[in-house]
């Protein structure tokens, strides 16, 4: 399976494939310098790792109302993404991996809704405000914050 950092690495394998043999004694100097385009991912934003040092990474992240959040266990240790239901914004949507319908019921039910390595669990956010969340078996570290802004 192609993790997103998989691709990643053989993208970066390809160009520089790709450009050797650039430049050599027959180009000609140009007073214009070419353009130069900086590799962007659009993932790269809304993907949240999880890690093996208990850490959500970034621990707050910033996004639009319409935006998807992945967050992917980037080590052996599993964790869930369990919403604080009481905090979440007027309107908005439970979320928590497992898709459970209550944080009461990722509670009673975990380890049901763990997210091993290399999975991920994915949420849509449709409501601006800030939502926070935790990983049960590390909820006394492993704690953070969805911003969604209004686009």
């Amino acid at each position: 399976m192609y993790t997103r950092r998989t691709a990643l690495r053989l993208s970066g394998v390809a160009l520089a494939g790709g450009l050797a043999g650039c430049g050599g004694a027959e180009s000609e100097p140009t007073d214009t310098p070419e353009p130069t385009e900086t590799p962007t991912e659009t993932s790269a934003n809304t993907t949240v790792d999880m890690t093996d040092e208990l850490k959500f990474e970034p621990q707050t992240l910033t996004v639009s109302v319409g935006d998807t959040v992945d967050w992917v266990t980037t080590g052996a240790v599993a964790h869930s993404v369990t919403a604080y239901e009481e905090d979440l914004p007027d309107g908005a949507a439970y979320f928590a991996s497992g898709d459970f319908d209550s944080e009461a019921a990722a509670r009673q039910a975990y380890p049901e809704g763990s997210v091993g390595r290399d999975e991920v669990y994915s949420h849509t956010f449709e409501t601006a405000g800030e939502f926070p969340y935790f990983c049960i078996p590390h909820e006394s570290g492993m704690v953070g914050t969805i911003i969604v802004e209004s686009a």
